[in-house]
């Protein structure tokens, strides 16, 4: 399945949010998601299914100061 991810293209072999966050490379990393410019929460990622040209966002935290 072909998704937009941050502005670039990317074939995923999973639909599942949570299992397309471990596929590139997000396992366990703290995160913000939104799927079509809307937020995904943490605890709804592993029911979220995404489709065929769905915008996928990730977002990680930074320190600074």
């Amino acid at each position: 399945m072909r998704i937009i991810v941050n502005g670039d293209t990317r074939e995923v072999a999973t639909p599942v949010l949570a299992e397309v966050l471990a596929e590139l490379g997000y396992a366990g990393a703290v995160v913000a998601t939104a799927v079509n410019e809307s937020f995904v929460p943490t605890g709804a990622r592993a029911r979220t299914i995404l489709a065929d040209g769905d915008r996928l966002e990730i977002l990680a935290p930074m320190q600074g100061g």
